[in-house]
């Protein structure tokens, strides 16, 4: 094999490693999104659904049957809230549109941030739970001590298997990433550098 061919030969394969190397950095950032769209369609790893208000109010109810729709809830280790829902459950008729409240206070003496993860069980059965508001849907800001009721608005889809007669509704708190900036009299009480 000549110098030339052996040269011709290795930037071959180094342009096939690199094509390799990129391709695998794309699948890796693609991996999430493709797995929420794919959680989101199929209903699996207990992801839920939204709908507008208008959506839900489309819906055709179902009052030949009803489902249990029992509320858990926890706060992620070292997360200094207590959480809790208001009733730990209710019965609804498929269709029809159900309010429940959940609490959340901030047992510390610092403003704090947290973020509510919701999940459905039996992970079949998430594909025919949607929310039309929800205090998952954003970041909570709680001051120092501050005790909040926030509303769940949900609707089971008339759809659901006959065989699904109850299901769960869990949430957990998670500390916020973001940081919260101090107050503007926390601010003016800090020597200059």
């Amino acid at each position: 094999m000549t110098t030339e061919t052996q040269q011709r030969a290795t930037r071959r394969l180094v342009s096939r490693l690199a094509l390799v190397v990129v391709a695998m950095f794309g699948f890796g950032y693609l991996l999430v999104p493709l797995y929420d769209v794919f959680c989101e369609v199929t209903g699996m790893n207990g992801k839920t659904g939204r709908l507008s208000a208008e959506q839900a109010n489309s819906m055709t109810a179902d009052p030949s049957r009803l489902v249990t729709v029992e509320f858990v809830t926890s706060v992620n280790s070292g997360f200094p809230w207590n959480f809790k829902p208001m009733v730990s459950r209710v019965e609804v008729v498929p269709g029809k549109q159900m309010e429940v409240m959940f609490e959340v206070t901030n047992r510390t003496s610092d403003t704090a941030i947290g973020q509510a993860v919701p999940s459905v069980a039996p992970n079949e059965a998430a594909r025919y739970f949607s929310k039309t508001e929800c205090f998952c849907f954003t970041e909570q800001k709680l001051a120092p001590g501050e005790t909040r009721q926030m509303p769940v608005r949900f609707i089971v889809d008339p759809r659901l298997p006959k065989n699904i007669e109850s299901l769960t509704l869990g949430y957990t708190f998670f500390r916020s990433t973001v940081q919260v900036s101090a107050s503007p009299a926390q601010n003016a009480t800090k020597p200059e550098s």
